[in-house]
């Protein structure tokens, strides 16, 4: 599957409307990103299953700067709405490919269950120091 390219206007149909989705927030004059393009979009070729999206930080700054993108290339992992990863820096194909095992290899009840706490616990912190 080609990778797609993720707008602040595609963004949140895209990641709520699929199981896994790896962003690769990118720039057209970086080294770093043109080293880890061809790797990201190989691993798309091989895993159908999964959305690889590309934003372009220079036309999107809005949406990168929604994320705090400071660094790029930077790797955003997002499985059933939730951010897993997000790191800055190419990485090479072995450690993508590891990646992607582990992220789908979570089990997501576990997961929601604990963002759900996390949730839960910052609300009561809220109203106690309101």
């Amino acid at each position: 599957m080609a990778t797609v390219t993720l707008t602040k206007d595609n963004f949140e149909e895209i990641v709520s409307g699929n199981g896994t989705v790896l962003v690769d927030f990118w720039a057209s004059w970086c080294g770093p990103c043109r080293m880890f393009g061809p790797i990201f979009e190989a691993s798309s070729e091989q895993h159908p299953d999964l959305v690889f999206a590309k934003v372009d930080t220079e036309a999107e700054q809005e949406l990168a700067g929604s994320f705090g993108i400071m660094s790029i290339p930077t790797l955003m992992v997002f499985r059933e709405q939730v951010l897993l990863y997000s790191e800055a820096g190419a990485l090479p194909a072995d450690a993508l490919e590891q990646l992607i095992t582990q992220v789908e290899g979570l089990d997501m009840a576990a997961v929601h269950a604990e963002v759900e706490a996390q949730q839960a616990a910052a609300e009561v912190g809220e109203r106690t120091t309101a």
